[in-house]
């Protein structure tokens, strides 16, 4: 081993009951540089992220760092050795402050005679925020209420406060709009100026180019091997990553605006404590997508339309029964849905089955007879189950026991989508419907939206990534400072350039 090589990994494996999650895994990791670790959901990235950070215990295997023994008992005891991780999933503890959060395990530090310096720490916070250029966020903020991109802004200012020599990165910028990525792009140079190691995760193949150095591609748990960045194509890496060419494009091919001109959802002179006099038309067909900057109101626009937001002016129309939306029951009945961007903490029962989460906006459908009430007919349970699964080819041992909670990030959103997809919808919101998902699970929701389009589905798609709104979109309206700025139509042509311009 050469002095530059900072962390090994030697055939490590980890299983979680019959499933092998990790098997006989290594690689090393050099000083300074930033490895990715690609493939598709399931292939044991996290796994291997949470083992290296001490929230899972190896079975089998070794690491070393600076060629020590390195076998972490906790989150708490990685950050003792030099080791950090902002996970996939939220992981703040809402109902603390920032500053709680950030200092988590470590609020001794502000603590004199048994007594806790709330000053302090909040001071220490709001130094620690400054210093990341994230002070934007209060110390004394309550964590449950801030965004999701301000809740992954705390955790990554959390990691960094322990002066890592290794952080993690488990797909952060899944949750980030696009400012905050340049933001988080800008904090990944200055970590490796200081000299960090950093482990970035990511489903965005062109993102994992353009951040690493080297990436390390898994499948199905195993090693498929290591190449450096600059020498690998886009292509290249997700046929590494899949194990197969990918077929065509992952985004529609025609350039063209495809609805029918029936109006199916009106939206007008929306307002409330975020959005300023919204007015927009949502037709049969059409795939509007929404796009903003991190404060331009893009998700307060969904909640508002879903009925969710408090103190909403404005009106919102169900233009096919005439009905007026004014909470999430109204959006039900007039053949809608939501889909939030926080599906674990809005959108899933994570304790719950698979069949259970799926069967949720079904309890009518299921009735046991046209006239008993409180019993459902388990004949149309498994009808509608097994519809469901095979609706998304969702991966699970059995629909009826796993809990959604231990199903992989792609397979959690493909639940979220079947249950409402198995409805007879008029029109769909969907806030970031690819978030934490891999290439080949995007592009099979790509096809899925595709399919209810043709079918007369429409879909308003708020998405914080620019290519997937070039991609997908028959209109794009861009929000600024929660108002409607621009429409763009597919015809004239959309261009990152054009989307940005009007976004600033």
């Amino acid at each position: 081993m050469t002095d530059s090589n900072l962390f090994v990994v030697e055939n490590v494996s980890k299983r979680f009951g019959a499933t092998l999650a990790n098997n006989n895994v290594s690689l090393t990791i050099k000083k300074g540089e930033i490895r990715g670790l690609a493939g598709e959901n399931g292939s044991g990235k996290s796994t291997l992220c949470s083992i290296i950070c001490g929230i899972h215990r190896l079975d089998e295997g070794t690491m070393t760092k600076w060629g020590q023994p390195y076998s972490p008992a906790s989150p708490i005891d990685a950050n003792n050795g030099g080791v950090a991780m902002v996970v996939q999933e939220l992981g703040v503890i809402e109902n603390l402050s920032v500053a709680e959060n950030i200092f988590l395990g470590k609020t001794d530090l502000f603590k004199s005679r048994g007594l806790l310096s709330v000053e302090q720490m909040n001071k220490a916070a709001a130094h620690e925020l400054k210093k990341w250029g994230v002070d934007d966020i209060s110390p004394q903020a309550n964590a449950g209420r801030l965004s999701i991109e301000q809740r992954k802004l705390v955790e990554l200012v959390r990691a960094l406060s322990v002066n890592p020599d290794i952080l993690i990165l488990d797909e952060i910028t899944q949750a980030l709009s696009h400012d905050k990525r340049d933001l988080l792009y800008s904090i990944v140079d200055q970590c490796i100026q200081q000299g960090m190691t950093i482990i970035v995760v990511t489903h965005d193949t062109h993102e994992m180019l353009r951040l690493t150095d080297s990436i390390t591609v898994l499948r199905d748990g195993s090693v498929v091997g290591t190449v450096e960045s600059k020498e690998i194509t886009e292509s290249d890496l997700k046929r590494m990553m899949v194990g197969r060419e990918l077929s065509g494009n992952l985004y529609r091919g025609d350039e063209q605006e495809q609805h029918h001109d029936q109006v199916v959802l009106s939206v007008k002179n929306l307002s409330d404590a975020k959005l300023r006099d919204i007015t927009f038309e949502l037709r049969k067909g059409e795939i509007l997508a929404v796009c903003g900057l991190s404060d331009g109101g893009t998700h307060e626009l969904g909640e508002a339309i879903f009925g969710i937001r408090e103190h909403r002016t404005g009106s919102v129309v169900a233009t096919v029964s005439g009905q007026q939306l004014n909470k999430p029951l109204d959006v039900i009945k007039a053949r809608g849905a939501y889909l939030p961007k926080d599906r674990d903490d809005h959108g899933l029962m994570l304790n719950a089955s698979v069949r259970d989460n799926l069967l949720v906006p079904s309890t009518k459908r299921l009735a046991w007879g046209k006239n008993v009430l409180g019993y459902i007919a388990p004949k149309k349970v498994r009808e509608l189950t097994t519809e469901a699964v095979d609706t998304m080819s969702i991966k699970t041992y059995d629909a009826n026991l796993q809990k959604v909670g231990s199903l992989s990030g792609g397979n959690k959103q493909k639940v979220s989508l079947a249950k409402w997809l198995v409805q007879n919808l008029d029109f769909f919101i969907l806030d970031c419907p690819t978030r934490g998902v891999d290439v080949g699970v995007k592009g099979y929701i790509y096809e899925k939206m595709m399919e209810a389009k043709e079918q007369g589905l429409a879909i308003l798609m708020i998405t914080e990534e620019l290519a997937e709104a070039i991609g997908m979109a028959d209109r794009i309206l861009v929000l600024r400072d929660g108002a409607a700025v621009k429409t763009l139509t597919r015809s004239e042509g959309f261009t990152e350039e054009k989307i940005v311009e009007v976004m600033m």
